[in-house]
């Protein structure tokens, strides 16, 4: 990734929908980079991710949305496929695919999609990352026999894939994740200091490699819970290390090392609990914190 990103979860339920459409204008505004809805479809309270993505990079001009992640059981590769290059056509580019192998299958089966096995899921998750990008960037028409997926004489859409970010928690993702994809959200809400990234990370850089790929090229974009004080507390970590939030200060100094020193390449603003952003914290985060880690980073 070219420069850090930085972004916030949004709302996802259909009643918190004039919130959403105030915050992706504000976020707008503002110049952030990217809003981050939640892909519950066999929850009925919950708007469709795609459905709000594409209404809302409909009203903005600069803000990318993503699904943070993609409930790909439930959303057939090539018609994902579809999906996202019609939206990264139409916004101008400003679309990241986030790709998860499913997790709530008890959910998921309820929806009528067969019941897979994890080892399974993380298979079928790693051929739809390939068939979405064989589906992308035009050529002659795809004929794909995978085992999870078939395609036949299919023409591509013209636009290219957009980057692909995962959500990969275990070994066999993480390492698909290293083979196929451009970045990674750790699970967990897991940080830079945290024992999931010190062992995670070098999963992907392993395959990566292994595959002649520069590990450097697939960024690490952090799910970010934390609030934002008035005054700098006393720890901002707590007794498991786990980041609590702090001052603006405090905010800018710890994303700054982040940056320069552990490699993350963004960060999407969650509430403490990890729920959707509050207006006031998104205004702070983009008014006050983010501009200042940008200049930080430049000045060193």
């Amino acid at each position: 990734m070219s420069r850090t990103l930085f972004g916030f979860g949004a709302h996802s339920d259909v009643a918190d929908g004039p919130e959403l459409l105030r915050m992706a204008d504000q976020a707008d505004r503002d110049g952030l980079d990217l809003f981050s809805l939640s892909d519950h479809p066999y929850l009925g309270g919950r708007a469709d991710a795609y459905a709000a993505i594409g209404f809302i990079l409909g009203r903005t001009r600069g803000l990318s949305g993503l699904a943070n992640v993609t409930n790909l059981p439930t959303r057939p590769a090539p018609m994902l496929a579809r999906a996202v290059t019609t939206l990264s056509a139409l916004s101008g580019g400003r679309i990241v695919l986030g790709m998860g192998a499913g997790g709530r299958w008890d959910r998921i089966a309820g929806m009528g999609v067969p019941r897979l096995s994890p080892g399974a899921a993380v298979d079928a998750f790693e051929e739809a990352i390939v068939l979405v990008r064989m589906l992308s960037g035009g050529g002659p028409p795809v004929t794909y026999r995978g085992r999870y997926y078939r395609v036949d004489q299919i023409e591509p859409a013209p636009v290219p894939a957009p980057a692909v970010w995962t959500g990969s928690v275990g070994p066999r993702s993480l390492a698909a994740t290293g083979r196929v994809a451009d970045g990674w959200i750790p699970g967990h809400a897991a940080d830079w200091r945290s024992e999931r990234y010190r062992t995670s990370r070098p999963v992907i850089d392993e395959a990566a490699a292994a595959v002649g790929r520069d590990p450097g090229e697939i960024g690490t974009v952090f799910n970010l819970p934390g609030r934002i004080t008035d005054r700098p507390l006393t720890a901002t970590r707590d007794r498991d290390g786990r980041w609590v939030g702090g001052s603006a200060g405090q905010w800018v100094e710890e994303l700054t090392t982040a940056v320069l020193e552990h490699g993350a390449s963004g960060f999407i603003l969650f509430a403490p609990d990890g729920g959707a952003t509050d207006l006031v914290s998104l205004g702070r985060w983009a008014g006050e914190i983010v501009p200042a880690v940008r200049e930080a980073i430049l000045s060193r």
